[in-house]
């Protein structure tokens, strides 16, 4: 039984709880807003170029956002930020509703309301992120941390699929409208927090922004955990070519290239229901290393793999490996992080979280470009295996790190 999901953190803590149901419903209406944008997108134009404008609008203002609010986030009330910021989602998820639904303004109207949700995103996952270890510490973290991913792997197993459905049933205007009532759930797991102070000493601005980046380059675990998440994501991540590869080994099905990404978020769910195996572990920062090696050499083995039923297989060791790696690198994280700098640091996790796909996914339609799709992901794992052995050998403290009693 220890190596199944620690539900302690649910038991234990009823504001945990509150927090963690809030966050789940949420999380599951917000897979429905991202799959009305695409679509709503996608069906007005039919261009794959504006499609991917999608991606531009989400990631310039959520790491531009990040960034700025790094400034003063460890010096308000965390709380009130996120439960300001979180009416403010809601405004803007029900101005998109209105477009989806009359069309008034159109791609534009969605691309520049997809903008503004993406920059308050920007401020507010990085101080929600400091709930979690400001309840939970020691093993209890490590456990919190993987029950929000469990949520999260189940939101993107079922949220994609029944947002299409709901679409197909009753148009796309209806994921919107989901999706804006279920960030009333956010709003009502934050309240339940105790009134948030200021925890940062010293000013807010540049200054603090600088101190913040000198706290992570200075600390070697924290470093070396932002380092091989890098690592991770920008030599070896794989979506940008899984249509690619769909059309070189399996003919270009549609159906085929669903199962793609349906096997990545079958592990990590696998992973979530035995994350007791990880979070029971005491040496985060090797349990990080080693699922970074492992979902580099599982995604190589799918770049040279033929047979489909090979490529779902290891995409789900690539899925499972990576939900271990995440819980992983936020208990080194937020465990090393002392409360008047982890907002700011939980900006530059979410920073590096949120660039690292979208240049790993541009270095692989590079690389595919000059040579295929499979070429492309079997050189991408090898890079990050050797990625992940260079910063374990040049950052012996993330080794070392041990979760605290």
């Amino acid at each position: 039984m220890r190596a199944l999901a620690d539900l302690s953190p649910l038991r234990e803590n009823r504001t945990f709880r509150r927090l963690w149901l809030g966050t789940t419903a949420s999380g599951f209406g917000g897979q429905f807003g991202s799959f009305a944008i695409v679509y709503y997108v996608w069906d007005r134009t039919h261009s794959a170029a504006i499609v991917g404008l999608v991606g531009l609008a989400i990631g310039v203002p959520l790491i531009v956002l990040a960034l700025a609010g790094s400034a003063f986030v460890d010096h308000v009330d965390r709380r009130l930020l996120t439960m300001r910021c979180t009416v403010a989602q809601i405004v803007v998820s029900a101005a998109m509703t209105f477009v989806a639904f009359t069309d008034a303004g159109g791609v534009p109207a969605i691309l520049l309301l997809t903008a503004v949700q993406s920059a308050i995103g920007g401020l507010n996952a990085p101080a929600r992120q400091t709930f979690v270890p400001t309840l939970l510490s020691g093993e209890r973290l490590a456990a919190g941390l993987a029950l929000n991913h469990l949520s999260f792997q189940l939101a993107m197993l079922a949220g994609p699929a029944t947002a299409g459905a709901l679409t197909a049933l009753a148009g796309v205007g209806w994921c919107l409208a989901f999706d804006t009532l279920t960030y009333g759930f956010a709003l009502f797991g934050v309240a339940g927090l105790p009134p948030g102070v200021p925890v940062s000493e010293g000013r807010s601005g540049l200054g603090a922004v600088r101190a913040g980046l000198s706290y992570a380059v200075s600390t070697p675990q924290v470093r070396g955990a932002l380092l091989a998440d890098l690592a991770a994501t920008v030599l070896a991540m794989p979506f940008a070519l899984f249509p690619v590869i769909n059309q070189e080994k399996f003919g270009g099905r549609p159906e085929i290239l669903g199962l793609f990404a349906t096997a990545v978020a079958v592990g990590g769910v696998l992973a979530s229901v035995l994350s007791g195996l990880a979070t029971r572990y005491a040496h985060p920062g090797r349990m990080l290393l080693a699922c970074g090696a492992v979902w580099a050499v599982a995604l190589g083995l799918t770049g040279l793999s033929t047979s489909l039923y090979a490529v779902l297989a290891f995409l789900a060791v690539a899925g499972f490996a990576d939900t271990w790696a995440v819980v992983s690198r936020g208990t080194v994280v937020q465990g090393s992080t002392p409360d008047g700098y982890r907002g700011r640091v939980a900006a530059l996790e979410h920073i590096a979280g949120a660039a690292g796909p979208h240049l790993g996914n541009l270095r692989a339609g590079l690389v595919a470009s000059v040579t295929s799709g499979g070429a492309a992901l079997a050189i991408g794992g090898a890079l990050g295996v050797l990625g992940t052995a260079l910063i374990a050998f040049s950052v012996p403290a993330l080794r070392r790190y041990k979760i605290p009693t």
